[in-house]
Formats: structure tokens, C-alpha cells, sequence
């Protein structure tokens, strides 16, 4: 049996509805539009505490992914409606956001995905082993 994890604070939902020119030529969701739906989650989020793409760029730092894992449970299909959920697990040493996409009528898991991302500082291309401090204030927490 599975524990449920407690849900990050750090969280956002969106709904989309799947299009034609996601399906591959077996009428499903090619796996690989799955990435696109993650990076619509991610943007989310990312608006919601306040440091989207734009926001890490002016603060000085770029925030590649370097590790993306996906695990597909159900196949999506045309017209049906998902419900793409994203939230921060980690953010001291990098970030770490993990995803589920789901039917947004049932509620029944699809895929389930993580991503991590490492702070770059973009003067000096080099990677930040610790989190920089604009990331915990737009987190609200203190930096360790």
C-alpha cells in the first residue's frame, strides 16, 4: 500500500484540453507532448510564487533542467479534458518539481513526472551548488 504524501505548499493546477495535433498515429497523446504539458504546469506555478522565466533571467540566473523522469500510466486522448498539477518538492541545493496529470472528470492518474532544475549564474556560466537566496524569498522561507 502506498503513503500519501503531504502536499507541497508550493503548488498549481491548470486544465487543458487535448488537441489533434498532440495524437500520434494511434489516436493517443504521442508520449513525448507530455514534456509540453509539464512545462505548461511548471509555468504555472512558477507565476504563482512570483519567479517565472522572465523573473530568473533579472535576477541573474537561468534555471536548466538536468534530470526529467515520466511514468505513463493511462493513455490521453482527443477532447479530453486533464488537469495538470505541479509542485515544488526540493529547493535548497536545486528545484525539484513533480507533476501529475490526470482526467479532470474523474480525477484518474495518467502520468506521473518529476523535473530538476539547477541555478545557473549567467555572468559566470557557472552552476550554483546552493540555491540562491532569490529563490527562498520568493519561497517565503529562510535559506539554510
Amino acid at each position: 500500500m502506498r503513503k500519501a504524501k503531504a502536499a507541497s505548499r508550493w503548488h498549481a493546477e491548470v486544465e487543458i484540453q487535448v488537441q489533434f495535433y498532440d495524437l500520434d498515429p494511434m489516436e493517443v497523446v504521442w508520449h513525448g507532448n507530455y514534456v509540453k504539458y509539464l512545462e505548461v504546469a511548471r509555468c504555472a506555478l512558477l507565476d504563482a510564487i512570483g519567479y517565472n522565466y522572465a523573473e530568473m533571467k533579472a535576477s541573474g540566473y537561468m534555471w536548466p533542467i538536468v534530470d526529467m523522469n515520466l511514468r505513463y500510466a493511462a493513455p490521453a486522448t482527443f477532447g479530453q479534458r486533464l488537469r495538470l498539477r505541479a509542485e515544488i518538492v526540493e529547493w535548497e541545493n536545486r528545484l525539484r518539481i513533480d507533476y501529475l496529470v490526470s482526467d479532470a472528470g474523474t480525477g484518474r492518474r495518467l502520468n506521473r513526472a518529476s523535473t530538476t532544475q539547477v541555478a545557473v549564474d549567467i555572468a559566470s556560466g557557472e552552476m550554483c551548488f546552493v540555491s540562491p537566496p532569490v529563490l527562498f524569498q520568493k519561497l517565503g522561507v529562510q535559506a539554510p
